[in-house]
């Protein structure tokens, strides 16, 4: 899988696997070049908020989805009248959620709001129990468990779908895989996900399973002959693969290709040089934890681009580039002038680590329990509304 993967054998990205070479940090222009997506730049930000009428996301201002495919091409589209629809997932493989699991939901949730359209949600359960060694019935529970959080983010329940495969995966669902699978020979998929012979079937089988959703006849409950229909898909770049392979696909069988909008890495709290490790509980914070958890945490284990001693920090300042307290505010605080502040006073050396860490603790404990508690509120009832298969017939208004 690496020698498929690697950019200029520096660093591996795949669907599965994530690292940078040596410990550094993952180079994202030499991932954009490898992939063949796009950089955001300002003037789609500034789009954006035009054709919606209301301030960019923090994750469109601070560049934290950095990258798309075809993203203008669904915004003319879209000034011209036509509609689209959003798509993202999840792989339920744990009982609970870190924030990086959260940035996607907390994205698509702005996306939903600012362009009033339809998301489709798949949880890819069938994924997990065949790669995470998971039985059929723990992968169907983790993500009914999932499926909870990604409710607590907020979502329209009268535009919003969410669906298992396992429980979903048939009918015109099923055709559109078949479609998608005799254009993608065995070669052709080596080459894109890098699997090996020693790589089980199911494997080598599930990727036409997450292209699906891209094409609206998939959903004919709630798109009939609405196959003209464009799809948006927010995600992080380790997805690319799937959607290339998709993208690709596409205009053989008669859709559009759906756009993509892409995400940056949440760093680890020991560093920025990856993904989250789900086996480390020390490398990131959980939706789970508490207050106690989350100041433990932070100042055990937030990586710290401050000095070895106040009198060198006085002198020097904090490394921004490294420091992780810098990285999380920078995705979760909305202040930009506060932001700002903290940078400039946190660089010249006159705010200390531990002050910088504590405004992270107070922030982070703040959005946890305001998830815990939204969560709590989400009952078995309420996500059998979510996933039950049902027209949503006031999805664009």
């Amino acid at each position: 899988m690496e020698q498929i993967n690697q950019v200029e054998e520096e660093q591996i990205v795949t669907p599965w696997e994530v690292s940078a070479e040596k410990g550094g940090k993952i180079d994202y222009d030499k991932l954009i070049d490898k992939f063949g997506c796009q950089r955001l730049d300002q003037s789609l930000v500034d789009r954006v908020a035009r054709l919606t009428g209301r301030p960019p996301h923090v994750f469109l201002r601070r560049g934290v989805f950095f990258a798309h495919r075809d993203f203008s091409d669904l915004l003319d589209a879209y000034e011209r009248g036509e509609k689209f629809y959003l798509y993202t997932g999840r792989g339920p493989s744990s009982e609970a959620l870190h924030l990086g699991h959260l940035v996607p939901f907390m994205f698509t949730k702005y996306l939903q709001d600012a362009f009033k359209v339809p998301l489709v949600i798949q949880l890819t359960d069938d994924e997990k129990c065949m790669w995470k060694n998971l039985t059929v019935e723990e992968s169907q529970r983790l993500a009914r468990e999932n499926a909870k959080d990604i409710i607590a983010c907020g979502f329209d329940v009268s535009r919003t779908f969410i669906f298992s495969d396992f429980d979903y995966v048939g009918g015109s669902f099923y055709k559109n895989m078949v479609k998608i699978a005799k254009c993608v020979t065995y070669n052709k998929v080596v080459g894109i996900f890098g699997f090996s012979g020693e790589d089980h079937i199911g494997k080598v089988s599930f990727p036409p399973v997450q292209a699906a959703p891209s094409f609206p006849s998939s959903f004919p409950h709630l798109f009939s002959e609405k196959d003209n229909l464009r799809c948006l898909i927010p995600c992080a770049i380790d997805q690319d693969p799937y959607f290339r392979m998709t993208r690709d696909v596409a205009p053989r069988i008669g859709y559009h290709k759906p756009a993509l909008i892409e995400s940056s890495f949440f760093p680890a709290l020991q560093g920025d040089t990856g993904k989250m490790s789900a086996s480390d509980p020390n490398s990131a914070i959980y939706v789970t934890d508490s207050a106690k958890d989350i100041k433990n945490k932070v100042n055990r284990y937030a990586f710290s681009g401050g000095q070895d001693s106040v009198e060198n920090h006085r002198k020097y300042g904090a490394n921004l580039e490294v420091d992780i307290p810098i990285k999380y505010l920078g995705f979760f605080l909305e202040d930009d002038a506060e932001l700002e502040h903290i940078r400039t006073e946190y660089g010249a050396g006159r705010l200390l680590t531990g002050e910088v860490k504590k405004r992270l603790v107070d922030l982070l404990t703040e959005l946890v329990e305001r998830h815990k508690k939204a969560r709590a509120a989400v009952t078995d009832e309420m996500v059998d509304a979510f996933m039950a298969v049902r027209p949503l017939p006031n999805m664009f208004s």
